[in-house]
């Protein structure tokens, strides 16, 4: 399994890869920025200047249903904020 599972799509972030040039990525949990920074590097073909990282826990949910209540927990994962260096850009939709 590879250090980058899959960018991270949302209105924020779209925001932020246009003016802050930063992009988000749900990593391998034992992945270090050293490793992040050479795969983002290695598969977009750009230049990093920073990497921040964040480990979010898997939430408790639960809901109501004919059967009674149902529990259960959402995955664990970590999320990287790359920044990128002067006018690289990265394209998630160019292979659409």
């Amino acid at each position: 399994m590879g250090i980058i599972i899959k960018p991270i799509v949302t209105e924020k972030m779209t925001a932020q890869g246009e003016k802050l040039n930063r992009y988000g990525f749900v990593v391998s949990s034992d992945a270090n920025k050293l490793q992040i920074k050479e795969a983002v590097e290695k598969m977009y073909n750009v230049s990093v200047v920073s990497v921040n990282t964040m480990n979010y826990a898997g939430k408790r949910k639960s809901r109501y249903t004919k059967a009674g209540m149902l529990t259960g927990r959402m995955n664990h994962f970590k999320k990287a904020y790359v920044t990128l260096a002067g006018d690289d850009k990265i394209d998630f939709y160019s292979n659409i």
